[in-house]
């Protein structure tokens, strides 16, 4: 199909189609990369637990720095994704081949950077990342490998959300899930069969990446895709800019204190024990499984919503809201409920041995899918902001649950009820999260209905 082709068929599909089918085709590939994503992520945890729990607690300590990494592409990612949909939707496609371009290789050069400064500092590094004494080396062995395909996975980030916004969330879904499926694979092969320990559990992961990356870029350099990444392309401007930051900057903020909230919670933990430092990180991978579904489904009505913005059918961007906020609060009711259940259970697939880890981890994971459904209904919130361009409701939200919700309580919660609070206090963030979404909601929901009115579109 040509380009033309596909370009028209799209639009037909974001403007035309049922918004109660549209979504689910955008959202159901992408839920299932994440999926197969949080799979590899936990995957690691699985089999290094087998070394031991300070082992567990390296890996665990580690997460952050995924998550630095993440910094350096999410910024351009959401805030190319956003802009890209709006600007397909405005029919300014070459304008859009600017922004993944300007994204993409801006993305590159901020993971290399960070690539050359960690391998630089990399003791102190993980020191402040949470690293004890006893999993110190472990940390040192997991990070090594992880550093070296940084300026990978920082533009795979970008790759991942642009091919959504143009549609293709399929082309993503391969993407993401053929390395993850990967590295699972990889993972016994190098940490038990060429018994390289924790060593081997990254560059299972390092070498998961390259290929996410080789594939991911593909359609881009063969024309398969609607959007091109090209250094012709490369012109970076302060509009481009200026819109990749207003939006982008909440993923950002949203990363970077994810990033401080983990130090903080890991440093905490790690003062307690190694099993409540290995346990609650264990937990927070398990919990990616639901919030991979959430955070899919919204990526899959961000586009959707802000496509429909930009062609003007603010109809279906109040539809669209709708029908997304009614199935996240349904989902994640359910996948609390079977989740919470089955707590002592999961947990006990990486702390056989350690009762102290599975007290912890049941205790959190119950916890935190008592607020689930809460974080679904924030998270589509979040997500509509963004995809309208409402650069301080994004923001806002997008560091509440691990910032202005959490870092204030974090402290308290740990020094009143110990390991116990530390447990806590994420799902407790997640409940005061609804009180800034609830009220940001009501005033976006008021903006579209009236332009809706305007159009005669009610």
């Amino acid at each position: 199909m040509a380009a033309a082709d596909r370009q028209d068929a799209r639009k037909n599909m974001m403007l035309e189609q049922p918004i109660s089918k549209v979504i689910p085709k955008m959202a159901i590939p992408t839920i299932i990369a994440f999926l197969i994503n949080s799979i590899y992520s936990l995957a690691d945890t699985f089999f290094v637990s087998s070394l031991g729990t300070n082992a567990t607690a390296a890996v665990s300590v580690n997460s952050s720095l995924d998550q630095i990494i993440m910094m350096a592409g999410s910024m351009l990612a959401i805030g190319a994704n956003s802009y890209i949909a709006r600007l397909l939707g405005a029919k300014k496609e070459d304008e859009a081949n600017k922004v993944l371009s300007v994204a993409f290789f801006i993305a590159l050069a901020f993971g290399t950077i960070l690539a050359v400064f960690g391998c630089m500092f990399m003791t102190p590094m993980v020191r402040l990342l949470g690293a004890t004494d006893t999993c110190l080396q472990y940390s040192i062995d997991y990070a090594t490998y992880v550093l070296l395909v940084a300026p990978f996975m920082a533009s795979s980030f970008v790759m991942n959300q642009c091919l959504r916004a143009e549609g293709s969330a399929v082309l993503s879904m391969i993407g993401m899930g053929f390395g993850s499926i990967l590295n699972c694979v990889l993972d016994p092969i190098f940490i038990f069969t060429l018994d390289m320990g924790v060593a081997g559990a990254s560059i299972a992961t390092a070498i998961s990446k390259l290929v996410s990356f080789a594939i991911l870029i593909f359609p881009y350099i063969t024309h398969r895709s609607v959007l091109r990444i090209s250094i012709k392309y490369f012109k970076p401007n302060r509009e481009i800019i200026g819109q990749i930051v207003k939006i982008g900057s909440s993923s950002m903020f949203r990363s970077g204190l994810a990033v401080v909230a983990a130090i903080v919670l890991n440093n905490i933990a790690g003062s307690i024990s190694d099993a409540v430092l290995a346990g609650i990180g264990v937990t927070n991978k398990i919990m990616m499984f639901p919030f991979s579904v959430i955070l899919g489904f919204g990526s899959g009505f961000q586009p959707v919503t802000g496509f429909n913005w930009g062609a003007k059918r603010f109809d279906r961007v109040l539809e669209s809201f709708r029908f997304s906020a009614k199935t996240a609060l349904i989902a994640s009711t359910a996948m609390a409920l079977l989740l919470g259940v089955f707590a002592n259970q999961v947990i006990l697939l990486f702390a056989e041995a350690d009762a102290e880890m599975q007290a912890i981890g049941a205790l959190s994971i119950r916890l935190q899918c008592i607020a689930l459904p809460i974080h679904a209904w924030v998270a589509v919130v979040n997500m509509f902001c963004s995809g309208l361009g409402k650069a301080k409701g994004a923001l806002l939200l997008a560091t509440a649950r691990q910032g202005s919700c959490f870092l204030p309580i974090v402290y308290p919660l740990s020094w009143l009820f110990g390991a116990n609070g530390v447990a806590s206090v994420q799902a407790v963030a997640d409940m005061l999260t609804l009180c800034l979404a609830f009220p940001l909601m009501r005033k976006v929901l008021k903006e579209v209905r009236s332009k809706a009115a305007e159009l005669g579109q009610l």
